[in-house]
């Protein structure tokens, strides 16, 4: 699906973005996101994409306290960059769910989780990083199955001037360690390449 070609025309504000973004009528499944302004449409993730979202939400849940949660469908607020992203993952304490509405500030966010899928890899590999590390959002971890035909999976940290520093990238069936808070290592190994 992609861009829908809904770009915001000079002058265009954040609320004014949200409110489109909220009118969209895209197919039950997809995703609609705001990317720099931006609103996009993705489609229902592949079978391959949900699996590898279940299995590192299943290892995130181990070892997080519990007054956070794992979440697979709530958006983050970044207004600053005209960006309201759906991550496939979201590490957040349950109180930044307190608040009414169907968001986030990104700033809430303690890890964020992007699953690449052809249809948005570039969004996932550029865009986004820029847009959390923006907000100040200390991990990106970013599950790329489809870059130049090998997958891997990267860790970001130290969000400064809107960028993050490469923490850690691995192959997949490789582990990859994600420090405190979490202090986990993420088991690749059984993760489909795009």
């Amino acid at each position: 699906m992609g861009t829908l070609g809904v770009e915001p025309e000079s002058g265009r504000g954040w609320d004014e973005l949200v409110r489109l973004r909220e009118e969209t009528d895209a197919p039950e499944g997809c995703k609609v996101e705001l990317i720099e302004g931006t609103v996009t449409v993705s489609p229902t993730p592949a079978n391959s994409h949900n699996s590898i979202a279940q299995r590192v939400q299943r290892q995130l849940c181990t070892v997080i306290p519990e007054d956070w949660g794992v979440y697979q469908t709530l958006a983050v607020a970044i207004p600053s960059r005209l960006g309201m992203f759906i991550p496939d993952l979201v590490v957040a304490p349950q109180a930044a769910l307190d608040e009414p509405g169907h968001c986030i500030p990104a700033a809430a966010a303690l890890l964020v989780v992007e699953i690449t899928s052809k249809s948005n890899a570039n969004h996932d590999r550029i865009e986004k990083p820029h847009g959390y590390a923006t907000a100040g959002v200390p991990w990106y971890l970013l599950l790329d199955g489809c870059h130049s035909g090998l997958a891997t999976a990267t860790l970001y940290g130290q969000p400064r001037n809107a960028m993050y520093r490469v923490l850690d990238t691995v192959k997949y069936g490789e582990g990859l360690h994600i420090p405190a808070p979490f202090d986990l290592t993420i088991d690749t190994g059984a993760f489909p390449a795009g």
